[in-house]
């Protein structure tokens, strides 16, 4: 298998990974905000004191804070490794996974509050997280740009997409 075709297969997986890790939680904050906001349904959840609240969202701010940080680190010390490409782009993906898994474990934490607690909050860090969501999908233009690729690697990453 050439360069070119490994990477296209690395990159295959690490996109169908990516989706699979955004459809679920966004299937499941859509059902939660509709529950909320329809006013007809009544499950009696339980009653969860609200200084918990508090603690879900602050948790949310922290993980998308720590996530956004660790995953521009990463891409630091992957830019300035002596890695050949294959090697660069299987660690873009690991981090890019990791990332990805932070954002998943968020938008189940907003929909759980917003399912338990009834906060706009939750909401306001859901819009967040699929803001995150959206600039860190991984496509050939952003690895180029994160890991600040050169001709010859420039343009076998965008061969990927052909």
């Amino acid at each position: 298998m050439t360069q070119v075709e490994t990477i296209k297969k690395q990159y295959k997986i690490l996109e169908r990974n990516v989706l699979i890790l955004i459809a679920i939680p966004l299937s499941l904050f859509g059902f939660a905000y509709l529950y909320t906001n329809s006013g007809n349904l009544d499950w009696d959840l339980p009653e969860i004191p609200k200084a918990f609240s508090s603690f879900l969202l602050g948790l949310t701010t922290a993980i998308l804070v720590l996530q956004y940080v660790n995953f521009h680190n990463t891409m630091k010390k992957i830019r300035f490794s002596l890695n050949d490409l294959e090697q660069k782009i299987q660690s873009y993906s690991k981090a890019t996974i990791s990332r990805f898994w932070q954002l998943f474990f968020v938008g189940l934490i907003c929909t759980a509050g917003l399912l338990v607690f009834d906060n706009a909050g939750f909401t306001i860090a859901y819009a967040v997280t699929l803001l995150f969501i959206s600039i860190g999908k991984p496509t050939p233009q952003r690895i180029i740009r994160l890991l600040r690729l050169k001709e010859r690697e420039k343009e076998t990453i965008l061969e990927i997409n052909r």
